[in-house]
């Protein structure tokens, strides 16, 4: 949002707010603007949609500095969820199974969504059941970390499933 100051302001009066905070009602614009100046600051329209209308009495260039590391601070905060994927065959042996388990809840701790996959080979796309029940068994045995976003579901040679973080209270 820009704001408009000094000279820019072309209204004949503005609600004024001095720079600690006290209003000290509505004034003619230039007298709006040498009180800034005798103050040796800015004057900055801040509320443009009201009748009349508002204005405060700031040092500009400070305000624009502190958005801006407000702003910076916020993006620092951030986190973007990264979706991990797990691919997993419809014969696979318990042990692997245990450790792709072990894989999907790390990722799951870390904040990230898992995706899960049990790619068909050859003629296996005929038991796709199969693929359904090891993806439940997955999502059973990654319960305490997860929730199921997506259920399993048969998209061409492989099925999917998506597992999200589960939220804390």
């Amino acid at each position: 949002m820009e704001h408009q100051i000094n000279e820019e302001i072309r209204d004949k009066e503005v609600r004024l707010i001095s720079d600690s905070g006290e209003q000290l009602g509505i004034v003619p614009i230039q007298q709006a603007q040498d009180i800034a100046v005798e103050k040796g600051m800015d004057l900055v329209k801040i509320a443009p949609q009201a009748k009349p209308p508002v204005c405060k009495i700031m040092d500009y260039g400070k305000f624009r500095f502190e958005q801006a590391k407000r702003e910076k601070e916020a993006r620092k905060n951030q986190r973007v969820v990264e979706i991990k994927e797990i691919r997993l065959t419809p014969n696979i042996d318990i042990g692997d199974l245990n450790t792709k388990v072990k894989n999907a809840c790390r990722f799951l701790k870390d904040g990230d969504k898992v995706k899960v996959s049990v790619r068909f080979r050859g003629r296996e796309v005929t038991h796709a059941s199969l693929g359904q029940e090891l993806l439940h068994r997955f999502a059973e045995l990654c319960a305490e970390c997860s929730t199921v976003e997506k259920q399993p579901k048969l998209e061409g040679r492989q099925m999917l499933m998506f597992l999200a973080p589960v939220k804390d209270k």
